[in-house]
């Protein structure tokens, strides 16, 4: 079974607030985008990496990154769309090789593990689409534009969603040709698998997977890191 993986690294700084792109930022003199590579690049099944960029970041990929770094595993830089839903369809659509499963993910999530991928692609076997998720603590109420409570959701059942996503090859390409032709909006990879009517298994993700996308996020990330250096 021949496994890909498309990494999601065309983001901005806007809810950062820097004039670098999130993924650029340093954690630990490391750019973000590399620890979550890092992963990629360790963990054996996968074969190779799609890498989707901004096109104005290109030269930052290829001299920060690329030549630096030394990856082995990236096999294409794609240019990415205006929206997330555009970047993975192009990742989906520049794979030009064999494939039989498509890991989807966020750079700006750099603690996923090698063991949970791993995990992911062996339960394929058995499924065609698989996303983590960890269950919600707080209470979550629907609010109207106006302020007011229109009514309050069953904790037990509302799920966070992270990525990887991982799906049949077959099957994501087309939900996303599909979708994307009825301009529907996917709020995540997966979304279009529902569209499709088509089951999708959750399993439980890990608190530590956070999507780094506010200077807070950014704290957080290091002191997550800063934990398993500790516990290492």
């Amino acid at each position: 079974m021949r496994t890909l993986a498309i990494v999601l690294a065309g983001g901005t700084g806007k809810r950062m607030g820097s004039p670098t792109s999130k993924q650029f930022l340093l954690l630990d003199s490391r750019p973000i985008l590399v620890h979550t590579l890092q992963v990629f690049e360790e963990c054996k099944p996968i074969d190779g990496v799609y890498l989707v960029v901004n096109h104005k970041d290109l030269p930052v990929i290829q001299e920060e990154v690329l030549e630096q770094y030394r990856f082995n595993k990236i096999m294409k830089l794609v240019v990415g769309g205006r929206q997330r839903q555009d970047s993975v369809r192009n990742g989906i659509e520049a794979i030009d090789e064999s494939c039989d499963i498509v890991v989807i993910h966020d750079a700006a999530r750099p603690f996923i593990s090698p063991s949970f991928i791993e995990k992911s692609i062996f339960l394929m076997e058995m499924y065609d689409a698989i996303i983590p998720a960890i269950p919600v603590k707080d209470t979550i109420k629907v609010v109207s534009k106006e302020g007011y409570v229109i009514k309050t959701l069953e904790r037990d059942a509302l799920w966070n969603i992270q990525t990887p996503q991982t799906f049949k090859y077959d099957l994501i390409s087309k939900a996303y040709r599909e979708g994307m032709a009825k301009k529907l909006f996917g709020y995540d990879d997966s979304t279009f698998i529902e569209y499709m009517g088509k089951k999708v298994k959750v399993v439980e993700g890990s608190p530590y997977n956070i999507k780094i996308t506010t200077p807070e996020d950014l704290v957080i990330a290091r002191g997550i890191l800063s934990q398993m250096k500790g516990g290492a």
